[in-house]
């Protein structure tokens, strides 16, 4: 190609939409949207930055952080390299944008994600940059905007990825419950973790037109259903209709939308002025002084093990070594006990409790109130079933929106009762289907996520088979994490990741390697506390001798927590998930 020839390219660009030959000037002019067809083409972070702030307001936010590669990560290149490629791509340092800036004359504090950096995934970075932002406009006491455009979690980060999820959304619920507002504008594409955490549950959902979002994306909904998708499936205006947003905006118009709401929000906090002003946090420096204080009071005796002492024999017992595929395959052994099983015998008195009040009752979540010891407790678990009838009949234990809001009412009214919470986890992830899209399966999943970071109850987790992605993590933020020794807890299944990153899916054994998703695993890595060891022939093998281990477990890990006061506990809560991935050792003071 000549360089006259190169030069025309450059000047002229073909829409994606309607394959219209454009004057790339013209379109800028246009804000990338295709004038003959409405097109919104999708926008780097500086360009919407750009768009969006008052001019000369922008000020950036540090973004310099640690090098970041938790698990050492190696699929057909190492995850170092494909940093290092998108940064050299982008010119960005991560897949987000972090600044403070007016908007029509209002401050607000902005993260602006960037899908050409890695999808847009969400990695222990970028929840750590995000993270510092809300808690910039907490410090500053001014409005938060997040711009969203992701395929979801960071698989090369694994199971660290997933817990980013809660540690913004704790960000967000601290905005919350100091008055400041919250708003996300979801730009195309808005998928998995982050549209089932931060891109949801802020105050006001903004959805930019031809924004496409939704928990699963339409290829896996198509390979898992085998239907053909709706039209219009997952768009803006998909979402207006099924009630997931508060408005649809065209790319012209989103400036002055967030101009006024921040303008209303202003008057609404002036108003309030003359009442007691909310808290505000302590120093960084002293808050984590005070958390290592008070971990002590919860912290099991002893050293910190990867395995938690057998409860029958009263020693140490350490795991036999095993292939992290064959790992996967025990824990979704069909006899591996279930949720109703471990009712049966490590509880007592169990009484379940149904529906989500709005209209559903989903099979894949069981839950009611329980005796543990004599203690009252709620307990709330994935159901899968042993033969291929029940798994069908309980949805292979992928909860739906109604599971997921049926868990939150049960989790909301044993806080009001002042019942210590006991969740049980074993789901190969959400529903994918059609019908979960529509009934709004990010948000729910997003908003148990956000009510378990603030619940005023004690919260114990076990992972007692597969801990699946999103679908895992709206039950498993808590107090303290069990895993069972045979369990797995991932960002994505094997398969996902090595029909992803991987020529095939028969690379699935290697996938499940790479993404650390074995107890042992996660627990050097701090996201499970304590490993409970399984008989030698596994729980399915030994189901009685697993629930007497199980049992001493839960009763080991949740008597402390009985003794914490609520507000102490929240905290602690929160503490353990700021501190994952990058979050160990920065001090925010690195905020410029």
């Amino acid at each position: 190609m000549t360089a006259i020839a190169r030069r025309e390219e450059q000047l002229w660009s073909r829409c994606a939409g309607c394959a219209s030959l454009l004057y790339r000037k013209r379109l800028r002019r246009n804000l990338d949207v295709c004038p003959e067809c409405g097109e919104h083409a999708r926008l780097g972070a500086p360009e919407r930055l750009r768009q969006l702030v008052d001019p000369g307001s922008l000020r950036p936010l540090s973004d310099l952080l640690p090098e970041t590669d938790p698990i050492d990560f190696v699929d057909v290149l190492p995850y170092p390299h494909r940093l290092t490629a998108a940064r050299a791509s982008t010119g960005l340092a991560e897949a987000v944008v972090c600044a403070t800036a007016t908007i029509g004359g209002h401050p607000v504090a902005l993260a602006v994600m960037d899908f050409r950096f890695l999808g847009g995934s969400l990695g222990c970075a970028v929840g750590e940059l995000i993270t510092r932002t809300a808690e910039r406009a907490l410090d500053d006491r001014t409005p938060l905007v997040l711009v969203t455009a992701s395929g979801g979690a960071r698989m090369q980060e694994g199971a660290l990825s997933l817990m980013q999820m809660a540690t913004v959304s704790q960000a967000i619920a601290a905005l919350r419950e100091a008055g400041l507002l919250t708003v996300s504008v979801l730009t195309d594409p808005t998928y998995g973790g982050v549209a089932a955490s931060f891109a949801t549950n802020t105050d006001l959902v903004l959805a930019e037109s031809g924004a496409r979002m939704g928990f699963a994306g339409p290829r896996v909904i198509r390979q898992v259903t085998g239907r053909a998708l709706p039209e219009g499936f997952q768009t803006a205006d998909f979402l207006l209709r099924h009630g997931q947003v508060d408005m649809v905006v065209q790319r012209r118009s989103l400036r002055g939308r967030l101009v006024a709401l921040l303008a209303a929000t202003r008057v609404g906090r002036s108003a309030r002025a003359g009442h007691p002003p909310v808290p505000r946090q302590e120093p960084a420096s002293r808050r984590e002084r005070l958390a290592d204080d008070d971990a002590a009071l919860v912290r099991p005796a002893g050293p910190a093990a990867a395995v938690a002492p057998s409860p029958t024999s009263g020693a140490s017992q350490t795991p036999a070594v095993r292939d992290a595929w064959d790992t996967v395959r025990m824990a979704r052994h069909p006899a591996r006990p279930t949720t109703l099983d471990y009712l049966d015998s490590v509880f007592d008195g169990f009484v379940e409790l149904h529906g989500d009040r709005l209209g559903g009752d989903c099979p894949a979540i069981v839950g009611g109130v329980a005796r543990l010891a004599g203690r009252h407790v709620m307990v709330i678990g994935h159901q899968k079933g042993h033969s291929t009838a029940e798994l069908v009949a309980r949805n292979f234990g992928m909860a739906s929106p109604a599971g997921h809001r049926k868990a939150l009412r049960l989790m909301r009214l044993a806080a009001r009762l002042g019942l210590p919470v006991v969740t049980l986890v074993d789901t190969p992830g959400a529903d994918p289907g059609v019908s979960a899209e529509e009934q709004g399966q990010a948000a729910a999943i997003a908003e148990n996520i956000l009510t378990l970071t603030v619940l005023p109850t004690p919260v114990l987790a076990v992972i007692t088979g597969e801990g699946g992605s999103g679908g895992a993590l709206a039950l498993a933020v808590a107090d303290r994490v069990l895993m069972l020794e045979n369990a797995v807890y991932s960002v994505i299944s094997p398969e996902g990741c090595a029909a992803i990153l991987w020529p095939d899916r028969s690379a699935a054994p290697q996938a499940a390697r790479a993404l650390r998703l074995t107890a042992p695993d996660l627990c050097r890595l701090g996201v499970v506390d304590e490993v409970v060891p399984e008989p030698s022939a596994a729980a399915h093998g030994d189901p009685a001798e697993t629930a007497h281990r199980l049992r001493a477990a839960l009763l080991a890990n949740l008597l402390p927590l009985l003794d914490v006061p609520p507000a102490m506990l929240v905290r602690l809560r929160r503490q353990r998930f700021r501190r994952f991935g990058t979050t160990r050792g920065i001090n925010r003071a690195g905020v410029r």
